[in-house]
Order: C-alpha cells, then sequence, then structure tokens
C-alpha cells in the first residue's frame, strides 16, 4: 500500500477510537474518513472464495435485525483478529456502494475490546452518494408543529397546477448534528427531466412565504433508500392528494430514529 493509503487507513483507526456512545462528531468524522477518496480503506473478511473471485462471499453479522459484513482496519488489525480465510482490501466508498442497496452495513473491527463499531446501511449510502447530500443520522421525525398555513396553501395551489404531481407530504427532521427542517415528500407521476424541472419551479414559486431562518428541504417519495421518504410513507398522509380531490387531515404520529438500530451499536 501506498504512503497516503497507510496514512488515510490510520485516519480511519484513530477515528474509530473517538467513536464513543453519542459523539456523533466523532462517527460523522470516522464517516469522512471511509469516504476519503484517497484511501480509506478496509479489509474485508471473506467467508467463502478469495479476493475478486467470483464466489467471493463477506461474512455477516446481525446486530438488532440488521445485516453488517465484519471488516478490520489495518492489517495490524487482521493479524490481531486471528482471521485465517481470505480477505479483501477495498475502498470504504466501494463496499458502501457494493453493500448499501442490499441493506447491508459493515463492522468494523469485532474483534477489538468493546465490539468494534457498527456502520448501517443507511450511512454506506450517504458514504457512496455524498455525507453532504443527506443529513446525519439517527433521525428524529414528526408531524411538523410549526405553523405555516400561508406556505401550505400556496404550495397546494402551485401543486394543483403542476401535473407531474401526485401528493405532497410532510416531516419535521432533527438530524444528529445540523439544524431541524421542514421536508416536503414529492410524489410524482414520473420522474422525467420535464416533470422535475417542473416540480423545482414548483418549489421556488412556493418558497418565498416561508418565515425566514426556517430551512425547507424535499424527498422523492420514489426512493426506496431514504430514511425520510421510508417514514413519510409508513407515518404521514398526504396534506395535498390530486387524486383524493381533498387534502386528507394530518396524522398524528410519534418520533424515532427511523431505519437505524436503536440504540445506535458501538
Amino acid at each position: 500500500m501506498s504512503a497516503s493509503g497507510t496514512a488515510a487507513a490510520g485516519q480511519v483507526e484513530h477515528m474509530l477510537r473517538q467513536v464513543t456512545p453519542g459523539r456523533y462528531d466523532a462517527y460523522e468524522a470516522l464517516l469522512r474518513a471511509l469516504a476519503d477518496p484517497a484511501g480509506g480503506k478496509v479489509w474485508m473478511l471473506l467467508w467463502h472464495g478469495q479476493a475478486g473471485s467470483p464466489d467471493a462471499q463477506y461474512g455477516n453479522m446481525d446486530v438488532d435485525g440488521l445485516g453488517y459484513a465484519p471488516c478490520v482496519t489495518s492489517a495490524q488489525e487482521l493479524a490481531a483478529s486471528g482471521w485465517s480465510r481470505a480477505y479483501e482490501v477495498v475502498s470504504g466508498r466501494d463496499v458502501a456502494r457494493a453493500l448499501f442497496p442490499d441493506r447491508w452495513g459493515i463492522w468494523l473491527n469485532p474483534h477489538a475490546p468493546g465490539g468494534g463499531v457498527g456502520i448501517p446501511w443507511l450511512d454506506l449510502r450517504r458514504i457512496a452518494t455524498g455525507l453532504d447530500r443527506m443529513p446525519a443520522g439517527p433521525l428524529r421525525l414528526s408531524e411538523p408543529a410549526i405553523e405555516i398555513p400561508q406556505f401550505y396553501a400556496l404550495l397546494t395551489q402551485n401543486a394543483h397546477r403542476t401535473s407531474a404531481v401526485r401528493a405532497l407530504r410532510r416531516a419535521w427532521v432533527q438530524p444528529a448534528l445540523g439544524a431541524p427542517y421542514l421536508a416536503i415528500g414529492l410524489d410524482l407521476y414520473d420522474t422525467s427531466q420535464q416533470s422535475v424541472d417542473a416540480v423545482r419551479a414548483m418549489m421556488q414559486q412556493s418558497i418565498g412565504v416561508v418565515p425566514e431562518g426556517l430551512p425547507v428541504s424535499t424527498v422523492a417519495m420514489s426512493d426506496e433508500y431514504d430514511p425520510v421518504s421510508m417514514w413519510l410513507r409508513a407515518n404521514a398522509r398526504p396534506f395535498y392528494d390530486r387524486e383524493a380531490h381533498a387534502p386528507p387531515a394530518p396524522s398524528s404520529t410519534g418520533q424515532g430514529g427511523y431505519g437505524y438500530p436503536a440504540p445506535r451499536a458501538y
């Protein structure tokens, strides 16, 4: 491994040692180290086959009903683990891209004192697609309590004029790090560029009446991997529904870390 690769692997191990329950800032730093395109390597433990072979298969663990593939963070940790089968060295970003679509996470150094650290599949998705593109979990989601009827009325009016929109849902999202925000779930008839452009214009026409300082974001209801979309599908009735011809009353729902282990395993 190159000197830069060794340094990156060392950064993963350094950040891993900083992670303790409740230290979401340290956990985010670990995710950034794993996502580092210059390195962020992990040693994936192979239960079957050899590295690069068609029959290669990662090991697996089940924790709180979620699946994880065990791995280690260096050659030294590999030796310490006593693993006697094959392994492959891959970047954190590559393994994230491979595992998250099947809802598998990774577990770093399960042999270590304290049991290592689990990275659930939702965070692998953030590594694969860009950490800054999605909020830091675990998320607390609930029905919005803030009263902004002018915004909802204007958005509903503009949605009715935008033929691509089937329905709209809403949630109040409180990330583990960063400011809470209002999420608007977009249920569209299709995701063609024309429809996307029309919906973007709809949001721009509506956002001007939102109180200053209130962040608003959108999420595609068709995204089966997004935790906000998952929560909205399971818990929130539409406040605009073209096919129902009238907005149903909002439902009352509780809070939770939707899609994440509870508590997060360390």
